[in-house]
Order: C-alpha cells, then structure tokens, then sequence
C-alpha cells in the first residue's frame, strides 16, 4: 500500500514537471520576448513590495563605454571557489598559461562581506537594435535577440550603504590586483561600433625597453616621459586636462617602431588597441569604438599618413593612400577634444614613414606631445642588437662594424637578420662586416647611375635646346 502511495506521488510529480516544462515551451512560442520580459518585470515590483531584499543591476555597458564594475565583477566572481555556483564556463587559448573561468548565464553565487550575505546572479536583458547597441545576441523562442548581459546583486536594504561605499570599492580593488597579474592583450576591430567590436589575442612579444635598439639618450627621454605621465594624475585633474598621453613614432620602415610599442605596453602594464581608420565610413562608428576603449590602454593608430580623411586641407599624400570617410575633425576631437575625456591613463600613438605628409594640425602638443624618430642603426644601437642577439657587449670586431655605420643606412631590422645567422659571433660579425660592405657598394652603384641618368637627361636637353635654336634662326 505505501509502495503503491509513492509511486502515485512521483507519477503526479513527473506529470506535473512534464505539464510545466510544456507550459513554459508553449509560453515562449506563443508570447513574444517583449511580452515575456513585460510580465517578468511586473511579478518582480510587485512581490518587492513586500521583501526586504534589494537589488542592483549591473549592465556590460554605459551606452559605447565599456561598464568597468561589469568587468571587475566578472573577473572577481571568476576568481572566486563558490559551493553554490553549478555550472561554469571555462576558456583557454592556444598561449594562454591558465584557464580561464567564469559564471555561466542564470547562475546563481552567494558571497560573504563583513557579515553580510550577497546573493549574486547572471542574466541578460533586451535592447533596442540600432546604433550604439550591444552586438551580442541569445536566442529565445523565435530567433536571436540583442540583448545586454547584465550582473544582478542582491542584498538587505538595511546594508545598502555598506554595499555600495564598501563592498562595491573592495570588488573593483580585487579586480584591479587580479588584472594586473594577467596577460597584456592586444586588440583588434573587427566589426561594429561597440565593445563587442574588439577581438582580443594575448601579447605575446618579447621585447622590452632594454631591448629596443633606439639611441640611449632618446631612450631614457622616454622612459622618464612615460614615468612622469603615469605618477601626474592628481596634476591632470588640478589642471583640467584629459589624463592621456600621445607619442608619434617616425622614420623608415624596420627601425623598431612595432618593437618599441610593444616594449612601451610591457613597460606601463597596458593593453594595446589597434584601429585601422580604414575601416570606418562615418565619424559616429569611429566615436563609438574609441569610447568603449577601457581606461589603462594604449591605443595604437598606424601609418598615419597614408590615410586620406575626407577634410584634409592638404591636396594629397606621397606613397600609399587608403580612402576614408572619417574627417580630419573628428579624428582631432577624439584625440584633443570634448570626446577625450571619456577614459583616462591612456596612450595614444601614431606611427608614420613620412611625418612631413602629417596635417600640421595632428603634430601639436596634445594631440602627439612627443616626436620619436626612429632612425637607421647606429653603433650604439648596433651594441644593444649584438647584445640580444649574440649575448656579448664587447667584441674587437665591433670597430669595423661601427666604422661600416657610420658610412650606409641599414635599418636595425636587417642588422637583426645577419645577427641571427650564426649563433658564434665570430663569423656573425663577420658576416654582418661584409653585408655592410656590399650595401655600401650597392647604394654608391645606385648614386652614380642616377648621376649618370641625370648627365644623360641634361645632355638631351642641351641639344633638343640647339636644335630649337637653329630651327628659331632659319624661320
């Protein structure tokens, strides 16, 4: 009798589980989202009415903006053991050194500050599409949904000051040391004018400042420039400027200049964003993508003179021109203007072959504070290459390489290649002696041709000119 009591209880419990799991298929195929979402938010403000718990939501986004507490939650929960946490998402890339873990979607975690007990859930909601939206979808009932994830804090009203002068600080804080021990990523733009826009990939270079074979005295200029911005906060805000620093790199191809960006990353503890201009038809994408750049970032804007904004005041550039619907003023109100100072602790850099084809506009103080001229390789940046290279910082060899340098231009990129053809310096050097011996050749090869070509030109013009001149003499 009692056997035949609990199998009638489970058959109706599976019945009515089976009953409400059809109920809610039913419901999400007849009601639309919106309607769904309506009814949801309803139900909640009217039993709030009679709880004591209290809730805060918080969005991935601020409009373009990146939400920073959002990021710092993720990562902090992420961070955390939770006995009450069922199910997670892990990650890892190819170069990744750990797994990466965070709450899955309409999980619940329950944390502990202080006493206080706070109940944390994932969830999502709805947004208007257009413009400015998020691009990040799931998929209810009749298809993909735009929808913003969003972190949901609960809590007691009576600890709502607590939560948010205590607790709220102590997450970001944690978030921070958590960040600062993590790998440096470089970012890309791959579609869109959101934060969902950048595509990201660890930074995986190996160079560092002492790495970067540039002029000692040029070197150390900058180190104490990016130490000084890094230490001014305080100044920044007491002067009313944007907390942000732009350098201009220039000079021939493979002198260093994406060597020296990623030894500057390392050097401040930044990530990297890279924005090709190219890529954009309007200055409202550009805005929205520059804007949801986090703060603590170095933002990265190559070849600058090869692209062609469509306000220009210049009638064209040398070399490679890519097109480009971006104005010259909005690229210089982002960088100088009103829209600056929506972030902070950034770094802007430009990179160019040809600084005399930069706008004057774009070369003032504040727009690019400090001009880098990344030149060819000189001995003493030759010592620094051999160094990395071959590990020795002296060498009798040396003489004849820095007499070889003073006399051809050979960007450091091509003196790393000969370096990296033996492992003993002795024939490395060598070797490096005798490629520098041929280009000096080539390039003087190359100077008498072109003097001979001119003595050829001025030659036929001297007599195309007599030939005029008898012909003016028998008319």
């Amino acid at each position: 009798m009692e056997y035949s009591s609990a199998k009638s209880a489970l058959s109706m419990a599976a019945s009515v589980a089976a009953s409400a799991v059809l109920l809610r298929t039913f419901a999400n195929d007849l009601f639309p989202y919106q309607l769904q979402t309506y009814i949801s938010s309803k139900l909640e403000t009217y039993f709030a009415r009679f709880s004591s718990e209290m809730t805060i939501a918080i969005e991935d986004s601020c409009g373009f903006a990146v939400n920073q507490l959002h990021a710092a939650v993720e990562l902090y929960l992420g961070s955390k053991s939770f006995p009450s946490t069922r199910r997670l998402r892990a990650s890892k890339l190819e170069n990744d050194s750990s797994i990466s873990v965070t709450i899955d979607r309409d999980q619940e975690v329950f944390d502990l500050f202080e006493g206080i007990r706070l109940k944390w859930r994932t969830s999502s909601r709805q947004v208007e599409t257009g413009i400015g939206s998020t691009t990040y979808s799931e998929s209810y009932g009749n298809g993909p949904v735009p929808v913003v994830r969003l972190f949901l804090l609960s809590f007691n009203k009576k600890h709502k000051v607590k939560v948010m002068d205590s607790y709220l600080p102590f997450v970001l804080n944690r978030a921070k040391v958590l960040k600062e021990g993590d790998q440096l990523k470089i970012f890309s733009a791959s579609y869109g004018c959101s934060a969902d826009a950048w595509s990201s990939v660890n930074l995986k270079h190996a160079a560092t400042i002492d790495k970067v074979a540039m002029e000692p005295d040029l070197k150390s200029s900058l180190v104490a420039d990016l130490d000084r911005f890094l230490s001014r906060k305080d100044y920044y805000l007491k002067v009313g400027k944007a907390w942000k620093r732009g350098y201009l790199l220039y000079g021939p191809p493979g002198t260093g200049k994406s060597t020296l960006i990623a030894a500057i990353a390392k050097y401040v503890n930044f990530n990297i964003y890279e924005l090709q201009l190219s890529n954009f038809t309007t200055d409202f994408e550009l805005r929205g993508l520059l804007l949801s750049i986090t703060n603590r970032s170095i933002l990265i804007i190559e070849d600058i003179d090869c692209v062609k904004c469509t306000s220009d005041r210049r009638a064209g550039y040398g070399g490679r021109t890519v097109d480009s619907s971006v104005s010259l003023s909005a690229l210089l109100n982002l960088i100088d203007g009103l829209w600056s100072c929506m972030g902070e602790e950034r770094i802007i850099i430009f990179t160019t072959n040809h600084k005399e084809n930069l706008d004057p506009a774009l070369l003032r103080p504040g727009r690019m504070d400090m001009h880098i001229r990344m030149s060819y390789c000189t001995p003493s940046s030759f010592k620094v290459l051999a160094y990395n290279y071959l590990g020795i910082h002296d060498h009798p060899l040396f003489a004849d390489v820095s007499a070889q340098l003073r006399e051809v231009s050979v960007a450091p990129a091509h003196i790393a290649e000969e370096l990296m053809k033996y492992d003993d310096p002795e024939p490395s050097l060598k070797g490096l002696i005798e490629f520098l011996h041929l280009k000096k050749m080539e390039d003087q090869q190359a100077l008498d041709e072109g003097d001979e070509h001119n003595r050829v030109d001025e030659a036929q013009l001297g007599e195309e000119f007599e030939e005029h001149m008898s012909e003016m003499q028998m008319i």
